[in-house]
């Protein structure tokens, strides 16, 4: 008899269809949050590959900041039109103007926790019972703790001491009113998995990814891009760079490396070489130790 063996891509594929099935199967109303950032864009075409030759039977929810890179929101609308599939967008800005949340002010003010307010409010409205994202365990310490299927409160809230155990795949995905899941089926996956993939998938990504010549300034220890929503400092220099986005984000808190890798190939070696994590040139994530934790426990993705 001959023997089949999958290589560990095939592996991690197959994990991850299961996962997007059995949400499909468990819950009425899950959703895809959609970044337009790589992981996103995975976890939309394992989508695709599960259902096929169906359609994805999920909606995508973006959760806009108004601070978005403008390449990223071309790239979700150009998507979302090829693959036919339903957009939803909860608007931080809307969140503002009705008072639901207060913008932050000062040099490094941020709108990344106000879509905390924004994705509960539009799971709410929406009747959103699994919000499936592209979460992974090597991101961040907090995401380390994540299961796949990961319990939210009826306040939305995560609290990782109160996680339902997952023995032999079995996934739970019962929930009391009020109460949702969130799903990440790329959980196993890591960055330098991701690449492979889609090197070998050949799957689309923003050009953002790729090395390119691009007005910066140095802040926080990163290459922050100079926008409308960038507010300068006077001993701020702007200098043009050669560089790319390890991960995509508020515009404002975004940091990016100097870098020549302008192919995929590229990408997956300069991966490979690298010791600090994708979530090193995120602002955000500096504020403090358990800054991820603290937004997760609070309802962020």
């Amino acid at each position: 008899m001959k023997k089949y063996y999958l290589n560990y891509l095939d592996e991690l594929e197959s994990e991850a269809i299961y996962v997007l099935r059995e949400v499909w199967a468990q819950f009425e109303n899950p959703v895809i949050l959609f970044s337009g950032g790589k992981d996103s864009i995975l976890v939309t075409h394992l989508a695709k590959k599960a259902f096929y030759p169906s359609k994805i039977p999920f909606s995508l929810l973006h959760v806009d900041t108004g601070h978005n890179f403008p390449e990223t929101i071309a790239f979700r609308d150009d998507l979302v039109e090829k693959l036919g599939v339903k957009l939803l967008v909860g608007s931080v800005q809307e969140s503002i103007d009705e008072g639901r949340v207060q913008e932050e002010k000062g040099k490094n003010a941020t709108r990344n926790a106000l879509q905390i307010t924004t994705l509960l409010d539009a799971i709410e409205d929406n009747k959103i019972d699994c919000a499936i994202g592209g979460g992974r365990r090597d991101e961040e310490k907090a995401r380390a703790k994540e299961r796949f299927f990961s319990h939210r409160d009826d306040f939305g809230q995560w609290d990782p001491k109160n996680q339902r155990p997952e023995l032999w795949n079995l996934l739970n995905g019962k929930y009391f009113e009020g109460e949702h899941f969130r799903a990440f089926p790329i959980s196993n996956w890591t960055e330098m998995d991701v690449w492979n993939y889609i090197k070998r998938e050949n799957i689309q990504i923003p050009s953002l990814y790729f090395a390119h010549q691009r007005e910066v300034v140095w802040r926080n220890s990163s290459w922050i891009p100079v926008s409308d929503f960038l507010k300068l400092e006077e001993n701020e220099e702007v200098f043009s760079k050669k560089i790319r986005f390890r991960t995509l984000g508020d515009i404002t808190i975004t940091g990016g490396i100097e870098s020549d890798a302008d192919t995929l190939e590229k990408i997956a070696e300069e991966v490979s070489t690298m010791r600090k994590t994708e979530r090193g040139d995120r602002s955000d994530d500096k504020r403090s130790e358990t800054a991820m934790e603290d937004r997760k426990k609070q309802g962020y993705f």
